[in-house]
Formats: C-alpha cells, structure tokens, sequence
C-alpha cells in the first residue's frame, strides 16, 4: 500500500472510532516515536538488532494503523526490551 493511501485510510479510520480509542492509539504512537528515537541514537548496535528494531518497529505501525492498541503495546513492549538490553532506556 503506498503512503498516500495509508494516510487516507487512517484518516478515514479514526473519523469513525471512538475518542478514547484515538487517544489511547495516540499515547503508543507518542510511546513508539519516543522509544525508536532512542534506540536510533543508541551507540554499538549490531546488525541483526538493527534489523529487529525495523521489524518490530513496522509491526508496531501496522497495529497502530489497524487501530490495534493491544497489539501495539505488545510490539513496543518487545521494543523496550530491546532498549533495555541496549541500555537505551533509562
């Protein structure tokens, strides 16, 4: 799917669900951009971590897109434990 037609079916999505929804999708989203920031500034990373962070990263937005907050949480939760054994979380 190319960008500009994620961007309207996100838009079109969150017309229809319900404010405390959005809000919770919003606060992972806030979560999410925190926590990848952190680890894309985190020093001596390995290849494969990299590749890990992507994936999972990816997951993240797809639940984020399909307005999965449980699935969200789950992925930057996996995303956490890779900052805590990179010490890119305090």
């Amino acid at each position: 799917m190319d960008r500009q037609t994620r961007d309207y079916a996100e838009d079109e999505l969150r017309q229809v669900l319900p404010v405390r929804l959005r809000e919770d999708l919003d606060t992972v989203a806030i979560l999410l951009n925190v926590t990848c920031r952190r680890l894309r500034t985190a020093s001596g990373l390995d290849a494969a971590t990299r590749q890990d962070i992507l994936y999972v990263s990816a997951r993240a937005g797809m639940a984020l897109d399909l307005a999965h907050p449980t699935a969200a949480r789950r992925e930057l939760e996996r995303l956490r434990t890779i900052a805590r054994r990179c010490g890119a979380e305090p």
